[in-house]
């Protein structure tokens, strides 16, 4: 059973999605404009081995929006608050997008706060914006079905429908009042951020890389430099997947990730 629940972070009222009751604790982290729906797919299957907890970021999903500038400094401190207050303890971290920037953030400074942590095609390393991305963001700033179904259709980037669910609930999400701020903020916060390298070699806890390889969003050639730059990681190309593999194959992307977290070896 998946449990919606609520809790206050420096006065903002911040959502979280949590399931299972092991005493070995899990934090899946979402992208931009996303929510913790996002993981509701693999949720279940991670529950059985974990206590899973899955916020929407401040300024995302029906957490607050409070005006404040996004920076990843902002939002890695709101991850180590949100682990403070629901008694986390030291977990196991997994942040796709924009969430794998902000994990990695976290990692970088909290070197004891963390078991181990896996990215999917964290942002931070591209140069330039896609088309996939450009469709994301006009969708987010003008929030409609349509707008919503071609974005995702994109960012999917095989071909398959597109659950409905999904595109009906980003448009809910981005018409809630300040979500287009938040959005923005957030946006110009990843433009004027530091250079993530040096942050990557200060990542000391296992870590694995898993991308899609047709992933339209961020293209699969900006692995390497995570890979390169985390001095003790793990690479898996999900082959023939896009920018969200635990979306489009939950099951797979369980198998994956739990092979890296269950392995008392690494």
């Amino acid at each position: 059973m998946v449990q919606e629940n609520f809790t206050t972070i420096d006065g903002n009222k911040i959502r979280y999605l949590e399931s299972g009751d092991s005493k070995d604790v899990m934090v899946l982290v979402h992208g931009l404009g996303a929510s913790a729906e996002r993981w509701i797919g693999v949720i279940p299957a991670f529950a059985k081995h974990y206590r899973v907890l899955v916020p929407d970021l401040i300024g995302f999903g029906y957490s607050d929006k409070p005006h404040a500038d996004y920076t990843m400094e902002f939002l890695a401190d709101f991850i180590a608050k949100f682990i403070d207050i629901t008694n986390a303890g030291i977990p196991s971290m997994i942040g796709s997008s924009l969430g794998g920037q902000i994990t990695a953030r976290f990692a970088s400074i909290h070197h004891d706060s963390i078991k181990k942590l896996i990215l999917v095609s964290p942002s931070g390393t591209l140069k330039h914006s896609r088309p996939a991305l450009d469709a994301y963001i006009m969708a987010a700033l003008f929030p409609n079905k349509q707008s919503a179904k071609t974005a995702f259709e994109m960012m999917e980037g095989s071909g398959k429908e597109i659950d409905e669910s999904i595109i009906t609930g980003f448009v809910e999400r981005m018409s809630l009042p300040n979500a287009k701020l938040a959005f923005m903020s957030t946006l110009l916060g990843l433009k004027d951020a530091k250079e993530i390298i040096p942050k990557l070699k200060k990542i000391l806890v296992p870590t694995m890389i898993i991308w899609g390889s047709k992933d339209p969003v961020i293209p699969i050639k900006y692995a390497k430099d995570f890979v390169s730059s985390i001095p003790n990681c793990k690479f898996y190309e999900m082959d023939g997947h896009g920018h969200t593999p635990y979306v489009q194959n939950p099951n797979g992307f369980v198998d994956v990730a739990l092979d890296f977290l269950l392995d008392k070896n690494t």
